[in-house]
């Protein structure tokens, strides 16, 4: 691919995974939240929970097909767009992407059949487990693929081939236990729990505030109270464990994320607000919270937090590592079987990638010279403020959730639901999780620049060989189709609400 062609290639990336992720978490949440209430009709056999679960499945069908719809083209842009990715990490990619597939099609297309069609050919309790079955296989399907997610992230249980330049499978326990895949995934389920319950709190008290089917949206906005409490408190509580994963594996994306330049005295402080300035390295008007970070970060009181200058400095001395074993791995692809060469390679093959940012300024990294390689270093720091500000906005939007969710629980034990103030919150509070999400995954993704594989394949030489105006062209398709298929999943489902559940009897 053309290095014009790059940059139009991962706007398409990030336009369908984000536009997908506009119905994964709506579908991942309702799926619990229809477990829960058919739970609650087979304890209590009343009608009206069996009313709830019907009702609320129909927007939970839309947004499942929606999701499918538009979550296929993400898997094959890894053959169209990043063809030398898939060469480099798809013996280890492509297995958790199996996986996910085999639970997707296998487990929830089969579950969600016999869920609407098994309504009068299965007893309750039979019916109870295929709705519990299809909520585990949604979670499943989203397990496998943060795992393949996480991999990039943090790549562990793989190794470099010298000879063929693949990653190599090397421990599957590793790679399904990577710490970072278990954090994001916990954390990326309890968010979307947040979304399924925003959307259920929000046409909920809209069909209060209308004086309509009242006995099921006053128990459906009690559940979803509740549940929604419980959702934001995990995120919250699993935001925090994110905050010590990135300290750990991720310090360039965790001081981007702080707009962090120095490293200071520990514990660090957190900065509430600023301007970074990425020209000056420094962060101008700042507010900050002292220790804050540290503790977050560190879990401590005596140890640093890096900042990104010292991090750059770091990527240089990787840099040069990183030299000695391409020039091994070069030699060893030439056909020379050396053991102390292939040990030398061995010993520095973490840093491999690192010497492959120098293919952005010299074609042969071993001809690079003092500039070339400050400004690779440079690069392995992503903008900070598209960082700094998405991170803000996320907790801002978590913070205003966990109050509104206290209020309406509190509101819905005391039996208070007649609160215009309440409902009118939560009506217009819906966008809420959603704005969390996305910037998040753009926190996730951006923050992991210049890396396809953190520390092994940078992004520009993981795409397929495109010219500009073919994946231009590509990326103006695929604006219109999510267009139309947006459109019709929001019609669709303001069509199902406003019908609303009178027209299950209809």
């Amino acid at each position: 691919m053309t290095p014009d062609a790059v940059d139009p290639a991962r706007l398409q990336f990030a336009f369908t995974a984000m536009a997908h992720f506009l119905f994964v978490p709506l579908s991942l949440g309702l799926a619990v939240l229809l477990a829960i209430m058919e739970s609650v009709f087979v304890m209590t056999g009343k009608a009206v929970y069996r009313e709830m679960t019907q009702f609320w499945a129909r927007p939970f069908a839309i947004s499942f097909a929606l999701g499918v719809a538009t979550g296929l083209p993400l898997e094959y842009q890894f053959g169209t767009h990043w063809a030398a990715f898939a060469r480099f990490g798809g013996d280890v990619f492509g297995l958790p992407l199996a996986l996910e597939g085999l639970m997707a099609f296998l487990l929830e297309s089969t579950f969600i059949g016999l869920f609407f069609l098994g309504w009068q050919r299965l007893g309750r309790l039979q019916h109870l487990g295929v709705t519990w079955l299809l909520a585990i296989g949604s979670n499943l399907s989203a397990f496998w693929i943060l795992i393949a997610n996480a991999w990039m992230q943090h790549p562990v249980g793989a190794r470099l081939n010298p000879e063929t330049l693949r990653m190599e499978l090397s421990s599957f326990a590793e790679l399904v236990f990577n710490p970072v895949a278990q954090v994001k995934f916990v954390h990326t389920v309890a968010a979307c729990y947040v979304t399924g319950a925003s959307f259920v709190l929000a046409v909920s008290a809209w069909y209060l505030l209308r004086g309509r089917v009242r006995a099921l949206a006053r128990r459906s906005f009690a559940i979803a109270a509740a549940f929604g409490l419980a959702a934001v408190l995990s995120v919250i509580t699993l935001g925090d464990e994110s905050g010590y994963e990135l300290g750990n594996v991720q310090k360039v994306k965790l001081a981007a994320i702080e707009s962090m330049w120095e490293t200071g005295p520990p514990p660090a402080p957190f900065t509430l607000f600023g301007i970074p300035d990425e020209q000056a390295m420094r962060t101008d008007h700042a507010v900050r919270v002292p220790w804050l970070l540290g503790l977050i970060a560190t879990r401590s009181i005596d140890r640093p937090v890096t900042g990104l200058k010292e991090l750059i400095a770091g990527s240089e001395t990787r840099i040069r590592r990183g030299l000695v074993a391409y020039e091994a791995g070069e030699r060893l692809r030439a056909g020379e079987r050396d053991a102390q060469l292939r040990a030398q390679f061995e010993r520095h093959a973490g840093d491999y990638g690192y010497a492959l940012l120098l293919k952005r300024y010299v074609r042969d990294p071993r001809q690079a010279g003092e500039a070339d390689i400050a400004r690779a270093a440079r690069d392995t720091v992503p903008r900070v403020w598209p960082l700094f500000w998405g991170f803000r906005i996320m907790v801002g939007c978590s913070l205003l959730m966990l109050g509104l969710y206290g209020w309406a629980f509190v509101a819905s034990a005391r039996d208070r639901l007649g609160q215009r103030g309440l409902l009118r919150a939560a009506l217009w509070a819906w966008p809420l999780p959603w704005i969390a999400s996305q910037c998040g995954w753009l926190i996730s993704e951006y923050g992991r620049q210049p890396w396809t594989v953190a520390g092994l394949l940078p992004t520009f030489l993981a795409a397929s060989a495109h010219d500009a105006a073919a994946v231009t062209a590509s990326l103006g398709a695929f604006i219109g189709l999510y267009a139309l298929l947006f459109a019709t999943g929001i019609f669709l489902i303001v069509r199902c609400v406003r019908r609303g559940p009178e027209a299950l009897s209809a």
